[in-house]
């Protein structure tokens, strides 16, 4: 069972990846992670990779796919994996689609967790950090027990720069333009599958089993 996971930021597709991981028991695999692991182990691919991100330019197409093959070449991913954070645009994806066609194989599904743009910006805004501890809060869903301080420090929590509304809507303005074409992409295949993600996380989890099975 090969997943793509699709979704605007904060849409929730990562925390619905690694719970269809879970319980599916095969890998979750972002592309952030094996780029990391590839550098970390000095790989060819990493230190080729590593290049390009040394510069601050993006790692192109056919090498984040070379990287990708060869991580679900592993033993771990014979039953399958979720791939989260890839593709994002439609050249990534005709890439991948290729690779994986010369080895005889495809992506199942293509999850799309749908939420509507103004649920995002709230949901975001919402969000508090401890930059001391790391821990994370929502103002709405799992408040801290006293306001503005972390449970577990007691030290201030602050809205990051990444959960600002104007930083969200440019987030969300370059999904539109880049990833939001995959939707077609892979509706077009016959493998796109739509979820409701304004509802609650169990509720959006329910809905991808019953797409499973």
């Amino acid at each position: 069972m090969k997943i793509i996971m699709l979704g605007a930021p904060g849409a929730g597709k990562g925390t619905q990846a690694k719970m269809i991981a879970e319980k599916y028991s095969v890998p979750h695999i972002s592309t952030g992670d094996i780029f990391r692991a590839n550098i970390k182990n000095g790989t060819e691919l990493g230190m080729e990779a590593k290049k390009y991100m040394d510069q601050g330019l993006l790692v192109p197409d056919e090498l984040t796919v070379k990287i990708l093959l060869d991580r679900v070449a592993n033993e771990d991913c014979k039953n399958g994996y979720v791939l989260d954070g890839f593709p994002r645009t439609i050249p990534q994806a005709q890439v991948l689609d290729k690779a994986l066609t010369e080895l005889g194989d495809k992506i199942d599904y293509a999850i799309n967790v749908e939420v509507p743009d103004e649920n995002i910006v709230k949901r975001m805004g919402g969000r508090r950090a401890c930059l001391s501890c790391g821990a994370t809060y929502h103002i709405e869903h799992v408040p801290p027990k006293a306001e503005g301080i972390c449970d577990t420090c007691g030290k201030e929590l602050v809205l990051r720069d990444d959960d600002k509304s104007e930083t969200v809507m440019n987030r969300l303005d370059v999904y539109h333009k880049q990833t939001q074409p995959l939707i077609d992409f892979y509706s077009a295949k016959g493998v796109l599958q739509t979820v409701d993600g304004t509802v609650d996380m169990k509720d959006v989890f329910a809905a991808i089993i019953a797409i499973l099975g």
